[in-house]
């Protein structure tokens, strides 16, 4: 007598289970070895992640090795304790701050612009825009992140910072200020889409239940909503920063080659990225010291991106433990 309807298996046939041969073929189907072309896709993603590791694992070896070798010629104390960085001139100072300084300037300017604008537009596009308005508003917003940066740069140089200087007449012809803009505006994309993105995956059931309790649309947006999406925007935010921190085309051309610690954006400052263009141009002899700087100050840029991703993990660890 045979078993008719549907097995425990899904969609696989009924097969007789008083049969022996037929309870054979049965689990020799189920567990039978992969074919072929399976095989092959597996091994194929498999290459992938590890040449995306070992890609990694290079990079982080080959800027290990060539920093160890600067920290060979160059102290600790020197590299973190001296205010100055002149590698390039006769008198040498190799203190890192004056590029970190410049680096967090013009980022913390960017991300002035971009934050508040790119939240705004995410906020607006999710909760409040109809759907066709979302449906062509956002892919034109997407558009600024598909500019080439250098265009960002000169735009920064002849438009924005001749514009500026009617304001403020002392502002510098290279300038953190007008670089830290246009770095926002660049980024503002990035931003805006991701926050999009996580507000509109937020449940309409949470909203539903804010409005049915009384609340107000806006309310709900910022009490219900935006603490809901918090991960994702944490994310954006993040992102948003690792990358205008290792921007390098708009502050190489805008705000200018002068190692100068200092905290007014009306002066003309150099970033970590903006030092390895402009030793990596060729006229530094490889091997020599001025070389070997590059290197740790990429080391220096990696560890900072580093340090944002793990805070970003620590973040969201905490959201997804209900800390918040």
């Amino acid at each position: 007598m045979s078993t008719e309807g549907a097995s425990s298996y899904g969609d696989l046939p009924a097969v007789a289970t008083d049969s022996p041969v037929g309870a054979r073929n049965s689990m020799d189907r189920l567990y039978a070895p992969p074919a072929l072309s399976e095989r092959l896709i597996r091994a194929f993603l498999m290459f992938c992640a590890a040449l995306s590791i070992g890609t990694t694992l290079g990079i982080i070896g080959v800027l290990f090795e060539e920093t160890r070798a600067f920290f060979a010629q160059v102290p600790f104390s020197s590299f973190f304790g001296d205010t100055q960085w002149t590698p390039l001139f006769a008198e040498k100072h190799f203190g890192i701050w004056p590029l970190v300084g410049g680096t967090m300037l013009t980022t913390l300017i960017a991300m002035a612009v971009a934050l508040p604008f790119g939240l705004t537009a995410a906020i607006y596009l999710s909760e409040f825009a109809s759907a066709t308005v979302r449906k062509w508003l956002k892919p034109a917003l997407e558009i600024l992140a598909g500019v080439p940066t250098v265009v960002y740069g000169y735009f920064a140089l002849t438009m924005v910072t001749p514009l500026l200087q009617t304001l403020l007449p002392d502002l510098a012809a290279f300038n953190v200020l007008s670089a830290g803009l246009m770095m926002g505006i660049m980024i503002l994309p990035v931003i805006a889409s991701l926050s999009e993105d996580a507000i509109f995956a937020v449940p309409s059931s949470l909203r539903e239940g804010a409005l049915a309790l009384g609340a107000t649309k806006l309310s709900t947006v910022f009490r219900v909503v935006l603490p809901s999406a918090f991960s994702g925007i944490g994310a954006a935010t993040i992102l948003g920063v690792s990358r205008a921190i290792g921007e390098t085309m708009i502050v190489a051309i805008a705000a200018g080659q002068q190692a100068r610690l200092s905290l007014d954006p009306r002066e003309g400052m150099q970033t970590m990225t903006a030092y390895i263009v402009q030793v990596s141009m060729g006229d530094t002899p490889t091997g020599t010291i001025e070389f070997h700087t590059i290197f740790a100050v990429g080391m220096m840029l990696f560890c900072m991106t580093m340090v944002l991703n793990l805070i970003a993990q620590h973040l969201r660890g905490r959201v997804l433990k209900g800390s918040l």
